[in-house]
């Protein structure tokens, strides 16, 4: 078997059709994961009674386990819960009309979550005390603290693993293939499949992964130096 450069990059070309599909799963993933991980954060930081204890678990028991065995147990946990809904209901809808691609939503926005509220929670305890204390010293209410005082900061000194959470989302998302989404890694062997070239089709999927994480680590790069440029010490 010899290498064909030559459908390397015809590869690449057809590739591109599943593009939008992984950047969606990988943008939803990550902005629910932010929104709901922000959230646990918070609840485990304030220590808010008996939620901060279901936080912890939480964060654990998905932490502890595989993103793939969300993806499975949500596909078929949530297919049997939705189709004994309906039937004893007797809806004339069941599971089958739930497009693939939102198991894969599901699943990885709560793999997210557990992940990114570890960083968001890393990034509040980095905030030095003295400065809710001096807020407070001034009239600032606890959400107006948070909201003016401790979060921007917060999100400051977590940029660079927020960055590799989004880098690791991005990479995550080929999991999607398991259920029949198609997506980079799935268009791969699609492409590949017509004369059995998997290495290079492959090859081409690994170079456009490669330059997607190169220009996220550009960005959190870009958005670290803008913080840094207007932060006069601290955590930043």
């Amino acid at each position: 078997m010899k290498l064909d450069p030559s459908f390397i990059g015809e590869a690449l070309l057809k590739l591109l059709e599943a593009l939008p599909t992984t950047l969606a799963i990988t943008a939803v993933s990550v902005g629910c994961g932010f929104l709901a991980g922000t959230a646990i954060a918070l609840v485990r930081v304030y220590r808010v009674p008996v939620l901060h204890r279901l936080a912890a678990a939480w964060v654990t028991v998905i932490r502890g386990t595989p993103m793939l065995v969300h993806l499975l147990v949500i596909y078929a946990g949530l297919t049997l819960i939705v189709d004994t809904l309906t039937g004893r209901l007797g809806l004339g809808w069941n599971s089958a009309r739930i497009p693939m691609i939102g198991f894969a939503y599901l699943s990885f926005s709560v793999t997210a979550s557990a992940y990114c509220s570890e960083i968001i929670r890393s990034g509040l305890l980095a905030v030095d005390k003295g400065q809710r204390e001096a807020a407070q010293s001034l009239g600032m209410t606890a959400m107006q603290t948070l909201r003016r005082i401790i979060f921007p900061q917060a999100l400051a000194a977590s940029v660079p693993n927020l960055t590799n959470f989004v880098i690791g989302m991005l990479h995550g998302s080929t999991l999607a293939f398991v259920v029949s989404v198609v997506d980079i890694n799935a268009k791969a062997e699609i492409v590949a499949s017509t004369n059995w070239k998997f290495f290079e089709a492959y090859l081409a999927a690994a170079i456009l992964f490669w330059a997607m994480t190169i220009l996220l680590e550009r960005a959190g790069g870009a958005i670290e130096r803008r913080i840094n440029r207007y932060h006069k010490g601290g955590v930043a």
